[in-house]
């Protein structure tokens, strides 16, 4: 039966359940005598005929759901196949009934799986469904009585045959001798105590590894049916040598693996052989997969024989160590003291994987660690601490951590002196710093100053895990009033003491920490920080070997005032601009997280140093090549690399006037060569002399960036063009700016760009359609959008839009219109 292609298309997949349907309808005509319960239930199976034959025609219903779904259904129909073609030598009604049970459930599955499946199909198979589900085949009576007819090509043997044959006889020999078996116990033609005396469940056990597919599903159908007699026929299965057998056949077929999962969950009534299910190597790790796999009836046993099996702790470890964790956690919530404590101690030092951590925050493991960890002896607070900080480092934990009131007793714990508390300080501060990853922490009232004035008080480790909470805190976007609080309590001076550690870790959480505290109002951070700190700040910029610690340390001066000459003076006498050039070569070769935001902080002290008021900074800037990388970076990096690479280059670029006019004087008895005269500045331009946007080719990707997605460097991007039409230069720079497709450009801001953004974008184009020509090239489609603006955007933007307007003659130049 079957297609031996890998991946047949869906026709063929349905053609092949077809012929399935066909094959167990011709099997079912052989018998002489035919039996009530397997007409119905061959019957039934012909039912599929037309619905497959519906569902071939619609190839629209081809997706991975349904294709799972129709696999299944072929599986079951392999099954019927087999129970079919033996019906009247091993097969019960219970297994008819289990198989017809089950190919409901599979119609079901398609039903749920299919979205574009028509009424009519839809109705077809709602209807055979639920007749499946529903079958009930109590016909016992009737069945035995024709099995006595027996089959067509019955092959009569001695009993003493059958044994022969079962112990020494080849495949196709032991096949009909164990079908003739299962036809014997079935009628009740060979007793219990043949059975024994002839030692027949040790024989099929033994042939089980060696034997054929068929004949190993044959097997473990008639062990099920022994079984089922007694519990004396259970124990006799439950040698280890024997369980080894049976269990590996949980990794057959799907079929093999269904009725061999069966008979495990059989034998496990006994608790002797329960003990033995759980000690054979493997079987609890392939059960887990069985009852996540794809197959409903599987998944069934194997979830009970789970069940069954996690009255042994030792078990529960095994399916915890598998990703199975419900019967650890009922454990952790209603077990005695001492299982609590040995679930505790396993989650704690298991190797948990995201999936594993969010499996056990969902079965609800974190309430029962808290309780543990609040009410328990120190034993148990341990163990729980150790659990909740391996569940903790995963996001999705921390609102159930937060929930479960944990962070008041962990501060407690911390402020605690007691010396056999002491053990626990240390986790407990590892969990809060998982914990201050959410903004959920802002809202519990007094945390970070309890955490400053622990700071001091505590070794090393607590000190980086307290660190690292108070950094995850002063990132988050709504932390701004924390922050200025942590200011004012003086924290920048409780922090700064932590730069000269020798701990590379605690040094660089410090600087993260500082750098966020500096973020905003940072007016006095030069004062606060003084020349001695600024220059152990400037020291590990160039000697540290840990990125992250530079990107913190460069992040910390890019903070600072950008007005402030005294901070400037010591950073141009430390040499810091070469330093952060050199890093520029060797951080822009591979983008990670931690050097995108070290280009970022970089590109944040170029600011510094490119300020418009000092135009000797400027120049020693520009030789040192600084304009070359502010142009690359708006290339190649982040929205906010390039906003700031973008304003330092506005600095350079306001004045450009003035620096190409003294060259135009300087150069009049021997001028330079024409590639150097700059159209907009009519005059000599060269980037790092007079810091000219044009000739140092950023006004290309200045447009691209507005021509992105990204819309964080707009301002940025559009104030640095700008400076190419200041009064004196506006139109040159109109026309300059327009060749470079930057209206367009500029116009796309009216749509998606911030009020500051607009506010530029709509000064520039008015200065722009005051030129004829470009009136007549962008005017239509940029007055939509600037009529569009003026009535749903801001009321700062009317009079500039009207303008525009006018000069697009849409509007008297005094309009009352706005």
């Amino acid at each position: 039966m079957g297609s031996t292609d890998s991946n047949p298309s869906f026709s063929e997949l349905i053609s092949e359940l077809l012929e399935s349907v066909d094959e167990i309808s011709f099997l079912s005509n052989k018998y002489e005598i035919k039996s009530e319960v397997l007409s119905q239930f061959v019957a039934l199976i012909e039912e599929f005929t037309p619905i497959l034959n519906d569902l071939k025609e619609n190839e629209i219903m081809d997706t991975p759901p349904v294709r799972k779904a129709v696999e299944s259904l072929g599986a079951e129909l392999q099954r019927a196949f087999i129970l079919t073609r033996d019906f009247n030598s091993r097969v019960s009604v219970k297994q008819i009934e289990d198989v017809t049970h089950n190919l409901g459930r599979c119609l079901g599955l398609l039903l749920f799986s299919s979205f574009d499946m028509s009424v009519k199909i839809k109705d077809k198979i709602e209807i055979l469904q639920k007749e499946m589900i529903n079958a009930k085949f109590d016909d016992e009576e009737d069945l035995i009585r024709n099995l006595k007819g027996g089959k067509v090509d019955r092959i009569d043997l001695d009993i003493d045959d059958v044994v022969l044959h079962l112990k020494n006889g080849d495949d196709e020999q032991f096949g009909i001798a164990i079908s003739e078996l299962s036809m014997r116990i079935s009628d009740k033609s060979v007793s219990d105590e043949w059975v024994n005396e002839r030692g027949i469940i040790q024989i099929l056990l033994n042939r089980m590894g060696a034997s054929k597919h068929d004949n190993r599903l044959a097997i473990i159908l008639l062990l099920r049916s022994l079984a089922s007699e007694n519990d004396e026929n259970k124990e006799k299965m439950a040698d280890a040598g024997s369980l080894l057998t049976v269990v590996r056949s949980l990794t057959r077929d799907v079929l093999e693996r269904r009725e061999a999962v069966g008979l495990l969950l059989s034998l496990s009534e006994i608790p002797r052989v329960r003990q033995r299910i759980g000690r054979v190597q493997g079987c609890i790790v392939m059960l887990v997969s069985m009852r996540n796999g794809d197959d409903p009836c599987a998944s069934c046993d194997a979830g009970k024989l789970l069940s069954a099996l996690s009255g042994n702790t030792q078990n529960v470890l095994h399916m915890a160590e598998a990703g199975y964790f419900k019967p650890l956690v009922q454990y952790l919530k209603k077990g005695p003291e001492m299982s609590k404590i040995l679930m505790a101690t396993a989650l704690s030092r298991m190797e948990l994987t995201d999936q594993s951590k969010s499996a056990l925050g969902v079965e609800g493991s974190i309430e029962p660690l808290v309780k543990m960890f609040n009410s328990g002896k120190l034993e148990a607070k341990l163990t729980a601490l150790g659990a909740l900080q391996n569940l903790s480092t995963l996001a999705e934990n921390v609102p159930r951590l937060v929930n479960s009131g944990i962070v008041a007793p962990l501060l407690q714990l911390l402020f605690s002196v007691t010396s056999v508390l002491m053990t626990l300080r240390e986790p407990a501060s590892a969990i809060l710093a998982s914990i201050a990853q959410s903004e959920l922490i802002l809202i519990k009232q007094d945390v970070v100053q309890k955490m400053l004035s622990l700071l001091n008080l505590s070794s090393p480790v607590i000190q980086y895990h307290l660190l690292r909470a108070l950094n995850s805190i002063t990132s988050h976007s709504r932390a701004s009033k924390v922050r200025a609080k942590m200011k004012e309590n003086g924290a920048i001076q409780l922090l700064l003491p932590f730069l000269t550690e020798d701990s590379t870790e605690i040094k660089t959480v410090a600087l993260n920490l500082l750098y966020n505290l500096s973020k905003d109002q940072a007016g006095e951070l030069t004062e606060q920080l003084g020349e001695t700190y600024l220059n152990i700040i400037i020291n590990t910029i160039s000697t540290s070997t840990s990125e992250n610690e530079k990107a913190a340390a460069i992040g910390l001066i890019s903070n600072l005032p950008v007005k402030d000459k005294k901070a400037t003076e010591i950073l141009k006498r430390t040499h810091l601009l070469p330093i952060l050039i050199s890093l520029l070569g060797v951080s822009t070769t591979n983008s990670t997280p931690t050097r995108r935001w070290l280009l970022e902080n970089i590109a944040g002290v170029m600011v510094l140093f490119t300020v418009p008021w000092d135009k000797k900074l400027q120049r020693q800037s520009a030789e040192l090549g600084v304009i070359h990388w502010l142009v690359r970076l708006l290339s190649i990096g982040s929205p906010i690399a390039k906003s700031r690479a973008a304003t330092s280059l506005a600095q350079l670029s306001q004045n450009s006037i003035s620096l190409s006019k003294r060259k135009g004087l300087k150069w009049s008895c021997v001028p330079p060569s024409s590639e150097a005269f700059c159209e907009v500045h009519d005059g000599y331009c060269f980037s790092k002399s007079t810091f000219c946007l044009v000739k140092a080719g950023a006004i290309s990707p200045l447009i691209q960036i507005l021509e992105g997605k990204d819309r964080e460097a707009d301002e940025a991007v559009l104030t640095a063009l700008a400076t190419l039409m200041q009064d004196e230069i506006w139109e040159k720079g109109s026309i300059l700016i327009t060749k470079a497709s930057g209206v367009l450009a500029i116009m796309k801001v009216l749509e998606v760009g911030s009020l500051k953004a607009l506010e530029k974008a709509i000064w520039m184009l008015e200065r722009m359609f005051r030129i004829e020509t470009l009136r007549e090239q962008y005017g239509q489609p940029a007055q939509v959008l600037l009529i569009d603006l003026a009535q749903k955007g801001a009321p700062i933007l009317k009079p500039m839009i009207a303008r525009i307007l006018a000069h697009l003659e849409l509007l008297q130049t005094q309009s009352s219109y706005f």
